[in-house]
């Protein structure tokens, strides 16, 4: 980097990068970035080439997810920044935050007409909580920052700059800016104490947790909270292992619509506290105007919809909150959550049924318990989309915050495998596994070509049924004829060993028991192909649980 007063503003541009503590850019750069990565290569920054923009923004996101600080992806203008949007939304719609930069052609003068030129802020702007085009070296501090601010403010998010190329020639005696220190505001005392009289006069209170409470201080707080008064908590998908999902308060995951047995265990609360509910979640109950007391324990105030409007709000920091709370809460001789706890043991119940089926094709209830019993306490699944996402939602017991990444917001398909890559690269001690279908895989599977480059150690299972068998259930669920839904594959363990890994193929409920030990124990990048039967989901998932659920 140049010491002397001036320098040019893509030094000063990594400079502010390096201010706020960036680690990674994940990216694909092209001509217009060439300035940028000039003074990228000598900076403290890693770069990590990836094979296509999308997967570094969902590397980039997940490395958000993980630590709270902003990731940070590259791209060029054109191809390059569109390829980005998916990731923009899945970051801001998944509360991640997320830096993009983007390149353009020079501003002040162009020999190349339109050539490429597409208004990218403007493309950006409903997918982000700050976009703007770098129109002066000078001002580039004070737009790194704000867009670091933003994205790490609650509720995180994306942000997006695009660096022009005469912009990033050009010299500045400007200086990066450092951090700020902010604190949230802690929940005020009167709220507090309206929640905790009506949790005191419920009969049947029940926690939800949610989104906005995966949080790591939220976390410890919580469990306090539970230990202290006995209240049992659910969680929606991406509340899951807040709390540890082995402690006996659990009720399960609400990954279903509705119907699902912790779906009769809050309807039969009469007082929810619902702690970081985001709307962009499906629903964990349909409320109604039916006397039951719905708290709102939140960064922010509620986005009311016609299924939720809550009579109470507590807004500040979550974690204070619920420490006020418990701190000022008394355990009720009058609370009764006997019939709560008997839909979880019907659950339970239910589940052990399932999952002890050994047929073959895998059986997925049969599927989520050999991963769970193959994988460490402290292992990290990241599943891509589709119909294996509920079966694991449902019976996968998250035993830490932040080891099941799940999407249950964009809930796009192709983020299972760049997720699992980013998991592996911050925490190469624990085992990472990323679970995608054969077509969500397929979408970004030439990242295998970066996990390998990388080094990474990670396994890679995928669940074959050669469709998009989400939409295939739907489809039959509607009463459709099937159509339109079916492809082929490639031999998928050809495929992985083409990149140099090593590759499986599953051939008995045994055999995935052992080579899910195998890809457990021996370092590298692991493909599997595992077959599933998807036959009974619909009268499951549709029919049997819902029925089971009510009888009780």
């Amino acid at each position: 980097m140049a010491d002397t007063k001036t320098q040019k503003a893509s030094d000063l541009l990594v400079q502010c990068l390096e201010e706020e503590g960036v680690e990674y850019i994940f990216g694909v750069p092209g001509e217009e970035n060439l300035d940028f990565l000039e003074s990228l290569s000598t900076s403290t920054i890693k770069l990590i080439l990836t094979r296509h923009e999308q997967g570094a923004g969902f590397m980039a996101a997940t490395y958000g997810r993980h630590t709270g600080k902003t990731g940070v992806c590259l791209a060029t203008l054109g191809p390059g920044a569109t390829n980005l949007v998916t990731a923009a939304a899945y970051a801001q719609l998944g509360g991640m935050p997320m830096l993009m930069i983007t390149g353009q052609k020079p501003i002040k003068k162009s020999k190349q007409g339109r050539f490429q030129i597409l208004d990218v802020v403007s493309m950006m702007e409903p997918l982000t909580k700050y976009t703007q085009q770098l129109a002066a070296g000078d001002n580039i501090p004070s737009r790194v920052r704000e867009c670091f601010r933003l994205a790490e403010e609650e509720k995180p998010g994306a942000a997006h700059i695009e660096l022009p190329e005469d912009i990033a020639e050009e010299m500045s005696e400007a200086r990066p800016i450092r951090p700020s220190i902010a604190r949230r505001p802690s929940a005020e005392a009167k709220a507090v104490k309206q929640a905790v009289e009506a949790i005191e006069q419920a009969d049947r209170p029940v926690l939800v947790i949610g989104a906005g409470a995966n949080r790591k201080m939220t976390s410890k707080m919580l469990l306090q909270l539970v230990e202290k008064t006995g209240i049992p908590f659910v969680t929606t998908q991406m509340g899951k292992g807040v709390i540890d999902e082995r402690h006996p308060l659990f009720l399960g995951c609400a990954a279903l619509s509705a119907g699902d047995f912790c779906h009769r265990a809050i309807e039969d609360a009469d007082c929810i506290v619902n702690i970081g509910h985001d709307v962009i979640e499906k629903p964990p109950f349909f409320m109604q105007d039916d006397g039951v007391t719905v708290l709102h324990l939140s960064t922010k105030t509620a986005e009311v919809d016609p299924v939720y409007f809550p009579q109470i709000e507590v807004i500040g920091d979550i974690a204070n909150a619920i420490w006020q709370i418990k701190q000022g809460i008394t355990n009720q001789d009058h609370w009764d959550f006997i019939k709560m706890r008997e839909y979880r043991k019907a659950e339970l119940a239910h589940t052990a049924l399932l999952a002890a089926d050994a047929r073959f094709p895998i059986f997925p209830p049969h599927l989520v318990r050999q991963v769970r019993d193959a994988l460490p306490e402290d292992s990290i699944i990241c599943l891509d989309n589709g119909i294996y996402k509920i079966w694991f939602a449902r019976n996968y017991p998250a035993y830490l915050p932040n080891t099941v990444l799940l999407d249950n917001a964009l809930a796009s398909m192709g983020a299972g495998l760049p997720s699992a890559m980013m998991s592996a690269m911050l925490y190469p001690d624990r085992k990472v596994m990323a679970i995608c279908g054969d077509g969500g895989f397929m979408m970004n599977s030439q990242e295998m070509e970066t996990a390998m480059r990388l080094g990474l150690n990670l396994t890679v299972l995928i669940l074959r049924d050669d469709a998009y068998g989400m939409i295939r259930w739907k489809q039959a669920n509607m009463g459709f004829a099937d159509y339109g839904l079916t492809y082929g594959n490639p031999d998928f363990v050809h495929y992985a060993q083409s990149y140099g890994a090593q590759g499986h193929r599953v051939e008995s409920s045994a055999h995935l028991a052992q080579v899910l030990a195998h890809c457990r124990d021996v370092p590298g990048v692991h493909l599997i192909d595992c077959p599933v039967d998807y036959t009974q989901n619909d009268q499951i998932l549709n029919h049997d649980i819902k029925e089971l659920s009510a009888e009780l």
